[in-house]
């Protein structure tokens, strides 16, 4: 008895749609990329039912004659490999198994025409049966209208999300591909979407940071950084977001390889590595990079749905990225996002006051229990103490009294304006003991004075590990700190890598170490509270981390304790140093946990915020 047998062709075609269409907004990435490859220039999707009922992808490419039609829509047939080395693929589509996949479970249409071609040609494919090619009036380039998507395969459906969700799917392909090509004009409508259009921009990097603008956020233009680096036969370029330009989720980290949009974990994990020390652990960058290689050294043949690649050399990729997004990075200085001075103005304009409950005079409220009274006559209202927020007073009258001391929280400097034309300004107060305010030319800076100081502490520590090594002061008496014994024993590990941050310390007995030495830059400081949180950091240790991230993240624990804090008074001379030390520290716009370490404001801001504009 014989129990193997052929499948049925259409069978086998409806089975390998479910590993290249496996819904509505991978049927819409297969055509874009398709219409991509013949060279159009302009670009137009329209979806209704989020993709199910209907997917339109309109071009203005080459176009196909009535005899590559008929075989477009073969398993298997295709224009993009000449010369069938798979090994230098230069185009998005190779496989040809796009359209037939699609034919095999959905309506498909295709209206085509060359330039040199008098009129164009259609067939239809419905279920996975091919309809003859047939002349019909056709403007030069192609269009595909897909009906009734998964018809074929009803219990495929039973697995889409609503309709909201796979036009909004469908939405986030039509972006990454229009991040990947510039110059090519996309448009996207239909139901559950705004109607959405990316005009064609021209090349260069002005071009690309128009059109990662219109894609990412207007925003995004004030708050990126160029890159641009090569290194053998590989060229990283792009723009990415400043560290405190950052979204709660990957969704915006873009990549493009050759001109293909991917979600490689290689390149995704290089990203978390080069903004580690600048960002907070659950944020994410914002960005879009494009590598440009020998397609010889990547294969894009690692998945159906070609959203994968894989690298010849993958450790050489990621060095690549780390160092030139680190170098960026480095290049942007003091920068902070201009964002941070919109969240400001937010928070200091005034709450909308809920209006009056009925029967209330303002200032005054009714009586809680009326008093007996002759006819006719009526209680006077009594007046009401009014709960006023902090920091105002009584209104009118209190204009005209004598100017009181300032308050201790605010130590007002009155000096020249000497430093006014720098950057962050000339310090003008300390508020709180906490917020350094300066003046700039066109606004004012507000500097929390120990997140800044603790990347500044951190960074000097960092370029003298790189340079001759941490310079170490010796205790005068050596400090004996208790601890848990799992945390002395971990310190007592790691006690070389720790001795070359500047920390020596000893065993002194179960549960206890001996701090004979400490880093210069953090001399006189809590040294018990300092070891303890050495220790926690050394908990954290992720043995597959590179060494030099692991000793960033002591460094960055040890600045934190050798920083100003929070409450101590600075002098006008220490508040400037520490202006101009910042505008000539990299990555000082962030302290090491990620958080903002300066706002700025424009005169034109605060003057809104009063109303005078």
């Amino acid at each position: 008895m014989t129990f193997v047998r052929r499948l049925d062709p259409i069978l086998v075609d409806r089975i390998a749609a479910g590993e290249v269409v496996e819904r509505p907004a991978a049927a819409v990435k297969e055509l874009v990329e398709n219409a991509i490859d013949a060279g159009a220039r302009a670009i137009e999707v329209t979806i209704e039912g989020g993709g199910r009922k209907l997917i339109r992808v309109l071009d203005d490419g080459a176009g196909m004659g009535p005899e590559d039609l008929a075989l477009s829509v073969e398993r298997h047939a295709t224009s993009k490999l000449p010369d069938g080395d798979l090994s230098r693929i230069g185009t998005l589509g190779f496989r040809g198994e796009a359209l037939p996949s699609i034919g095999a479970v959905a309506r498909l249409s295709i209206l085509t025409r060359t330039a040199e071609a008098p009129t164009g040609s259609a067939i239809l494919v419905e279920a996975g049966v091919k309809g003859p090619v047939r002349p019909a009036s056709a403007s030069i380039g192609t269009r595909i209208e897909v009906a009734d998507l998964f018809a074929a395969t009803p219990a495929r459906l039973k697995f889409l999300k609503s309709d909201r969700a796979e036009a909004q799917a469908v939405a986030e392909v039509v972006r990454r591909l229009a991040i990947a090509h510039p110059q090519i004009r996309f448009a996207l409508s239909g139901d559950h979407l705004s109607a959405t259009a990316y005009p064609p921009e021209a090349d260069g990097e002005h071009g690309l940071l128009r059109r990662l603008a219109r894609v990412l956020g207007a925003e995004f233009s004030d708050n990126a950084v160029a890159v641009d680096q090569a290194r053998e036969n590989l060229r990283l370029s792009g723009q990415i977001g400043l560290p405190t330009f950052h979204r709660g989720s990957a969704a915006n980290i873009h990549f493009v390889v050759n001109g293909r949009p991917v979600r490689d974990k290689l390149l995704i994990g290089a990203v978390r590595g080069a903004y580690a020390d600048v960002l907070p652990s659950d944020r994410h960058p914002v960005l879009a990079l494009f590598i440009d290689c020998d397609p010889a050294i990547v294969d894009v043949n690692v998945h159906p749905a070609k959203t994968e690649v894989r690298f010849r050399d993958p450790a050489h990729m990621r060095g690549l990225v780390v160092s030139a997004l680190k170098d960026a990075l480095a290049r942007a200085g003091f920068r902070a996002a201009t964002t941070g001075g919109a969240r400001t103005l937010d928070a200091l304009r005034p709450a909308t006051a809920p209006p009056p409950r009925p029967g209330l005079v303002a200032g005054r409220v009714p009586p809680a229990r009326p008093a007996p009274a002759l006819a006719g006559w009526q209680a006077p209202y009594e007046t009401a103490t009014l709960e006023r927020p902090a920091g105002f007073e009584e209104p009118g009258q209190a204009a005209f009294t004598a100017f009181a001391p300032p308050s201790a929280d605010i130590r007002p400097i009155l000096g020249p304006a000497d430093h006014e034309e720098a950057p962050l300004g000339a310090a003008r107060a300390q508020v709180h003991g906490t917020y350094i305010v300066a003046q700039t030319a066109d606004g004012i800076v507000i500097v929390d004075q120990h997140a800044a100081h603790e990347r500044l502490v951190y960074e000097r520590l960092k370029r003298e590990r790189e340079a001759a090594g941490i310079a170490r002061q010796l205790l005068l008496i050596p400090e004996v700190v208790d601890l848990d014994p799992v945390d002395a024993d971990r310190l007592l590990v790691a006690g070389k890598a720790l001795e070359a941050l500047g920390l020596a310390i000893e065993s002194f007995g179960h549960g206890a170490v001996l701090v004979r030495e400490l880093p210069a830059a953090l001399a006189g400081g809590r040294i018990k509270a300092l070891v303890q949180d050495i220790a926690d950091a050394l908990s954290e240790w992720d043995a597959a981390s590179p060494l030099e991230e692991r000793l960033d993240a002591v460094l960055s624990r040890m600045a934190c304790h050798g920083s100003v804090r929070a409450g101590r008074r600075l002098k006008p001379e220490e508040m400037n140093a520490l202006l101009r030390e910042m505008e000539a520290t990299p990555f000082s716009g962030q302290c090491n946990h990620g958080r903002p370490t300066y706002v700025e404001l424009k005169l034109a801001d605060i003057e809104r915020l009063f109303g005078r504009r």
